[in-house]
């Protein structure tokens, strides 16, 4: 899956939301410091993380790629 951003960035819990893998923001902050969500392989905490092309989000059984709109 790909997301395309409209923008140069998207911070992780916006996407998360947007993407529709979480309901809400409080579920979007609670999975990320959970460690649920890897960008590029890696576990990321930080929930304002700015995502941009090129990176890779997994989160479950979804992988999506930030692409360029």
């Amino acid at each position: 899956m790909e997301f395309q951003l409209k923008a140069e960035f998207i911070e992780l819990d916006n996407a998360l939301k947007v993407m529709n893998l979480v309901s809400s923001g409080a579920e979007a902050k609670q999975c990320i410091k959970s460690g649920l969500v890897k960008i590029n392989a890696e576990a990321e905490t930080r929930i304002r993380r700015k995502l941009r092309p090129g990176d890779l989000v997994e989160f479950g059984e979804q992988r999506i790629k930030i692409v360029k709109n």
